[in-house]
């Protein structure tokens, strides 16, 4: 009888080779399965990420709901009837024109608070049986998950599916993460802002402008979004005349161009979509710098200038709509905000706030924590400066950054108007990504569990000013 030859065992200088079955855990969080081909749908590639994300909000919010009940509070009440809260749900209802005078002379006003999040907690309000507050929530969580889904896609276009899955958990375990999941704005910015990120990094010039015209009506920090869209389109008009100059180019601008960025289809060519950019094998190298899709071909003129015409029409248009209420003109904004002690000062009080910190001993870890979140935070951008992130995502980070930590008051409010810097933590989940699925889970696991537990304490102590 016929018989197969028996192939020999395949072997390696040290020996024959073994194929290892992948654990459970590996097979269920391992991005690049069969389960989530490259060339799926974005929300296919992204459930793992979201299931993730919701898992360690969810486990916030229990350990919320206990800590409150322990201390007879409402954790309900904490996440929506307190704080800013409150004053979106005042506008939410009657509209602006609330006001608080303080004993020494100071005049909080609801004209600080920019109208995106009262708008929808007034249309649910309308549409179903829940009050203002009860929208607020519910937006909130809806806004954190569209925005951990946004993160997933800018990280994954970046550096790869792995590395979107450990940004987007690494954005959830952040120390002030009970924020997402409360009746504030900053989950709806940064939902607004990941996604006009996005947007530009595919060319997609006016869902970028009309996204970052909605983030300049959720928050000041609007204006981050808006000078991304603007530095990448002027980048992208510079690169299409620079490639009209190179010998061998034709008019349609479709030359190859410096990779500094995805927008209008201006990076270089590297890798699909879906292609792994880190392993979660320990010994492999680190990649040195930011990768991306293989370029489309760059949009129209027409289409990146209506996208750069729109973008700040919504920060714009309030800021001049506050000043014709306030009949100040254009320096009405600043008039409300200086009601609050808010300001620009380069930094200069938050400085002598960290300072002040060590006058006395105890409260001296506290200076040495702040000086040493600032450093990381630094370090963390000038990261993604050395690793070459698309020029997009370096001016959003810069100039968030720059308006959370050079504002002249509210200290205490530094952590959660930072979150929207999501950028910022991209090394952090490249590094992640690199390590065993075992450990990365581990790692995920135990910062979700002292996040929680301090998102409880937090509230239920000072909470967000």
């Amino acid at each position: 009888m016929w018989r197969t030859p028996r192939r020999p065992p395949l072997t390696t200088p040290r020996g024959p080779v073994r194929f290892r079955r992948p654990s459970i855990i590996e097979s269920v969080t391992d991005l690049d399965t069969r389960g989530a081909p490259p060339h799926a749908p974005l929300l296919r590639r992204a459930a793992p990420a979201l299931l993730g994300y919701a898992a360690v909000r969810a486990l916030g919010l229990v350990v919320l709901a206990l800590w409150s009940a322990a201390r007879g509070k409402s954790a309900y009440t904490l996440l929506t009837a307190r704080w800013d809260s409150l004053w979106y749900t005042r506008v939410a209802g009657p509209g602006y024109g609330y006001e608080v005078r303080l004993p020494n002379g100071d005049v909080h006003s609801d004209l600080a608070f920019f109208p995106l999040l009262p708008w929808l907690e007034r249309l649910l309000h309308a549409v179903t049986p829940l009050s203002y507050a009860d929208a607020g929530f519910v937006v909130s969580l809806l806004a954190s998950l569209a925005a951990a889904c946004g993160i997933f896609a800018v990280a994954e276009r970046v550096y790869g599916p792995r590395a979107g899955m450990c940004a987007v958990l690494l954005w959830a375990v952040l120390p002030v993460g009970i924020v997402q999941s409360m009746a504030y704005s900053e989950s709806l910015f940064t939902a607004l802002a990941a996604w006009s990120l996005y947007a530009l990094l595919t060319g997609r010039w006016i869902t970028a402008g009309t996204l970052a015209a909605l983030a300049g009506l959720t928050r000041p920090v609007g204006a981050a979004v808006v000078a991304a869209v603007w530095v990448a389109g002027v980048l992208s008009f510079v690169r299409h005349r620079s490639a009209m100059h190179i010998p061998g180019t034709h008019n349609d601008g479709r030359a190859p161009a410096p990779a500094l960025g995805a927008s209008g289809g201006t990076q270089a060519p590297a890798r699909t979509p879906g292609a792994r950019n880190v392993s979660h094998n320990p010994q492999l190298p680190e990649a040195p710098a930011a990768t991306h899709a293989p370029c489309a071909p760059p949009a129209p003129a027409w289409r990146r200038v209506l996208g750069m015409v729109i973008a700040p029409l919504g920060a714009a248009g309030y800021v001049l709509w506050v000043g014709r209420r306030t009949g100040r003109g254009v320096l009405g904004y600043l008039d409300v905000q200086a009601g609050w002690r808010n300001g620009f000062d380069g930094g200069y009080a938050f400085a002598r706030f960290v300072a002040d910190k060590f006058t006395s001993f105890p409260s001296a870890f506290a200076g040495a924590g702040l000086i040493i979140g600032v450093a990381l935070l630094l370090w963390l951008y000038a990261t993604g400066v050395r690793r070459r992130q698309p020029v997009e995502l370096l001016v959003y980070t810069g100039v968030v950054l720059a308006l959370a930590l050079c504002a002249s008051s509210y200290f205490g409010s530094k952590p959660r108007l930072l979150m929207p810097a999501f950028p910022v933590l991209l090394p952090l989940a490249c590094a992640l990504a690199r390590l065993r699925t075992s450990r990365s889970v581990l790692v995920t696991a135990g910062l979700a569990v002292a996040t929680a537990v301090y998102g409880a304490f937090w509230l239920n102590g000072s909470g967000p000013p």
